[in-house]
């Protein structure tokens, strides 16, 4: 008796074999795409865990630290996690860069916050800042820490306040000729700050600019010759209309500062950490690296990335939606 079934003959087979193929090419796809505040799965399947981070390129790899927030967390400990990416889509959990015991004898609920990494080419080392302070925020020092490992782990060094000056909020920024910068925020200057790094980046060496304006949240970027700062006010964990400046050199004079986005819409629900700026072959991206904050849980904090609309004086974010950037060519397709 005939089989009459039809699986298993040779067409099928190579139907079955190129929907196959399909199914994964699609995902593959897929898993390139950027969805701003939807969850973001890392390697491991998990909710990436980067918040109030920052970005640093080596070689063909994108680094990603941030606070890392998820749940069953030692109390007393604070963590500093590490991904690294080929086309910022897709990340790899290094794992924990640092995990700090209270450094200054701050007591419960010390904080730390928006980690930074700078990598030093001459010494080969990784100097990572973030904001130290105690549950009143009144210490308002930076930390620092190394490694000779992007991944970790990170050994604390030391604290201080840079310039003597009052630091909460950090942001980082690398010029295109490599010197390297830390942005903070100074309650009592109701402004932030733009201070040169030492040459070895563990010391904060100059005073470059003073921004007067109260913001907090710094991000810097230098695009066709012009620099663009944005910064978030002063509403804590709530947020608000981001705004954005110029200037034709990191010393000013700065513009006066203008809404990034439709102010209705509190920028998205979401609070500047960082401008990437993504040079291709043809074309040169600048992503607005932003957090949306949920304070009662904070492990299901998300983030929205999105390419700028930059250019002639001129910085819009443009409402969120699924896109992907080719890391090669600098080019971005919604």
């Amino acid at each position: 008796m005939k089989d009459k079934t039809n699986a298993c003959r040779p067409g099928n087979k190579y139907i079955l074999l190129m929907v196959a193929i399909i199914v994964l090419l699609t995902s593959a796809t897929a898993q390139k795409k950027i969805n701003p505040g939807e969850v973001w799965p890392d390697d491991k399947g998990n909710h990436i865990q980067a918040h109030g981070g920052g970005i640093v390129k080596i070689d063909k790899y994108y680094y990603w630290y941030g606070e890392q927030r998820r749940q069953g967390l030692d109390t007393g400990l604070r963590y500093v996690s590490c991904y690294r990416s080929k086309d910022l889509a897709s990340w790899q959990f290094m794992g924990d860069a640092l995990q700090l015991s209270d450094p200054e004898h701050l007591g419960s609920n010390w904080v730390l916050e928006r980690p930074k990494v700078y990598f030093n080419r001459k010494t080969k080392t990784y100097v990572m800042y973030f904001h130290l302070d105690d549950a009143r925020y009144k210490l308002a020092r930076v930390g620092v820490a190394t490694s000779n490992k992007p991944e970790g782990p990170f050994t604390y060094r030391e604290s201080f306040r840079p310039l003597e000056k009052e630091s909460r909020d950090i942001g980082q920024f690398i010029d295109d000729d490599g010197t390297a910068y830390l942005v903070f925020e100074s309650w009592p200057t109701k402004g932030f700050f733009i201070a040169r790094l030492s040459d070895d980046y563990l010391k904060v060496e100059k005073e470059v600019c003073l921004i007067n304006a109260p913001l907090e949240g710094g991000a810097i970027v230098h695009y066709k010759g012009l620099y663009y700062a944005i910064g978030s006010a002063l509403t804590g964990w709530n947020p608000n209309p981001n705004k954005y400046a110029t200037a034709k050199s990191l010393e000013g004079p700065w513009s006066e500062f203008k809404d990034i986005a439709p102010p209705e819409t509190n920028t998205y629900s979401s609070q500047s950490t960082m401008m990437l700026k993504v040079e291709g072959t043809k074309d040169t991206t600048v992503i607005f690296m932003a957090d949306q904050w949920k304070p009662k849980t904070q492990w299901d904090s998300r983030y929205l990335w999105m390419p700028l609309q930059t250019g002639d004086g001129k910085l819009w974010l443009p409402e969120p939606k699924p896109w992907s950037i080719d890391i090669k060519t600098g080019k971005v397709q919604f």
